[in-house]
């Protein structure tokens, strides 16, 4: 069994060479995407000649402009980056059938056993090479023992460490202070010399087998994918490279920076394995229309949607799925994108079911100069199975509850549901509990099924609106002996029936229910409103009147 050897592909610029393939040319001028970060914009990918200028990545883009005036400004399709970054899969899959994508912008590549066919490694990337040329990308690989080892000598290798000034840093020592006789290699006294990258010009590096440990000494601890905050407390402790890591104890580092760094740091060199999952084919619900000329009318996109919804059921149902989230995404001439999502309450490939609930999203489109392309896609499917073997009783249960309610009620949630949100509509369903706030549990509308035995019956009348329990002033005893005041008014009733003892489970510490057992009293006054007030009887706390609901 050969050496397992591991190809990390990095595109640094692939958002904004993906706007240039769409140009169908090159730009001479400096050219930046945006990402919006909710509070400013940043530059997420950028080309060279704006990287020539001095832009970097993270830059607001105030500071670009300042710096850059005549910059190309562009805003990051997140979904059309990912999708373009599939597709560069699978150029990839020529390479070796064992890849997986390192988002957002690499790609990992099992080579163990495929090399040869391609002229060994060095072959490998000069195919590389000429292929991203071909195709106008920009690319840094990466070959080593481990998948960390060749992540970091794709990104880092070509970097020297950053140098931090710190007060305890002891490359900081006076000159006075330091060894003035020269150390003798090691391998002059009968060590192994190093061995030293093999470098394929602007292309990639080769870390050879066996030497993951010196290769990656020199190496930034950034290349061991770190966060910052991270990388920035090990450079204040002087410890700027990868060798510099790798000779602290470990029990120091675990207490200081916890498992991730030293664990990082074990899959770089091996000792740690770190398996390639390879991603699998998607299965992938969509259709799309082209048109001869810009629409931006809501008519046209409607009649857009009614020829692109049927093909789209017929392919589900030919899977046995059903769609419970279905996205529109609308083209525009100016090469941008805008897309709407919607939500179904059940699965299902019914266009006349999915139509109304993107017909209702049409007015949040911005046609802009015009729309050119239309795609649907089922974004989120279920398994939709119309028939299944059942017995008679079953069956005749099934009819019944089908004829009683039908699609209508899942139609209706998922209308509301386009405007409110899914998860804004609930449905009560029974507890097993007689405490008054734990009688009834809140289940998402879209997500369950209608209770549909009879609902359990309780000792006594319950009220419509159940309050938080809110304090009377009563006199302290267990029966009401004259008037009360409630939320500043002075209440007078007329008819009280109770009581009924409430006592809340014995294994459960409610925190509302340590006032003691209550009682509660079914309420009418002069001012026709009905009221739940409970005497508490007092436990851990003094005991009192309260009002927990109101009927109707």
């Amino acid at each position: 069994m050969p050496n397992r050897r591991i190809l990390s592909l990095w595109f640094p610029r692939l958002g904004a060479e993906r706007l240039v393939r769409l140009e169908r040319g090159t730009f001479d001028a400096p050219l930046v995407v945006l990402r919006d970060t909710g509070q400013m914009q940043v530059i997420s990918s950028l080309n060279k000649q704006a990287e020539a200028l001095g832009l970097t990545l993270g830059q607001p883009v105030r500071d670009a402009q300042a710096v850059c005036p005549e910059v190309i400004i562009r805003l990051q399709n997140v979904q059309a980056e990912a999708a373009f970054l599939a597709a560069i899969r699978r150029w990839a899959g020529k390479f070796s059938p064992w890849l997986a994508e390192d988002a957002p912008n690499g790609l990992v590549i099992d080579l163990t056993g495929c090399v040869h066919l391609f002229g060994g490694e060095r072959g490998v990337l000069e195919q590389i090479a000429r292929d991203c040329v071909d195709l106008g990308l920009t690319v840094r690989a990466g070959i080593a023992d481990t998948l960390g080892a060749a992540w970091a000598l794709a990104r880092f290798a070509e970097k020297s460490t950053a140098v931090y000034r710190s007060s305890d840093d002891i490359q900081q020592e006076a000159r006075a202070t330091r060894a003035r006789a020269v150390r003798r290699r090691h391998w002059t006294r009968g060590g192994t010399p190093p061995q030293r990258l093999d470098i394929l010009p602007r292309v990639g590096r080769i870390a050879p087998p066996g030497q993951t440990r010196s290769i990656l000494a020199d190496l930034p601890v950034a290349g061991l994918r770190l966060t910052t905050e991270i990388q920035a407390d090990l450079a204040r402790l002087g410890l700027r490279r990868i060798g510099d890591l790798a000779g602290q104890p470990r029990a120091g580092l675990v207490r200081r920076f916890g498992k991730g760094v030293v664990l990082r740091l074990d899959q770089a060199l091996g000792s740690v394995p770190e398996p390639i999952s390879p991603a699998a084919p998607a299965a992938i619900f969509a259709v799309r229309m082209t048109l001869p000329e810009p629409i931006g009318l809501e008519a046209d996109l409607l009649a857009g949607i009614n020829r692109l919804l049927p093909p789209l059921c017929e392919r589900l149902r030919a899977g046995g799925l059903g769609a419970r989230a279905v996205r529109l995404q609308v083209f525009r001439t100016d090469q941008t994108m805008q897309s709407v999502d919607v939500g179904l309450a059940r699965a299902a490939d019914d266009a006349e079911r999915i139509r109304p609930l993107l017909r209702m999203k049409l007015g949040d489109i911005d046609a802009g100069f015009g729309i050119d392309m239309l795609r649907i896609e089922a974004i989120q499917t279920e398994p939709l199975h119309h028939r299944c073997a059942t017995g008679h009783l079953e069956a005749g249960q099934a009819v019944a509850v089908r004829l009683a309610a039908g699609p209508v009620l899942d139609d209706l949630i998922g209308r509301i549901g386009a405007r409110i949100g899914l998860e804004q509509i609930t449905r009560r369903h029974p507890a097993s509990s007689h405490i008054p706030e734990k009688c009834a549990q809140m289940l998402h509308a879209a997500w369950s099924d209608a209770f549909q035995s009879d609902w359990p019956e309780v000792p006594g009348p319950r009220p419509i609106l159940l309050l938080r329990p809110e304090p009377l002033k009563a006199p302290d005893k267990p029966r009401l002996t004259g008037p009360f005041l409630w939320r500043g008014r002075d209440m007078h009733w007329v008819i009280a029936q109770g009581p009924e003892r409430i006592a809340p489970e014995w294994w459960i510490d409610e925190p509302n229910w340590r006032s003691g057992v209550r009682d509660y009293w079914r309420v009418t006054c002069e001012s026709g409103e009905r009221l739940w007030l409970y005497y508490a009887h007092g436990g851990t706390m003094s005991s009192g009147w309260f009002c927990h609901g109101t009927f109707a």
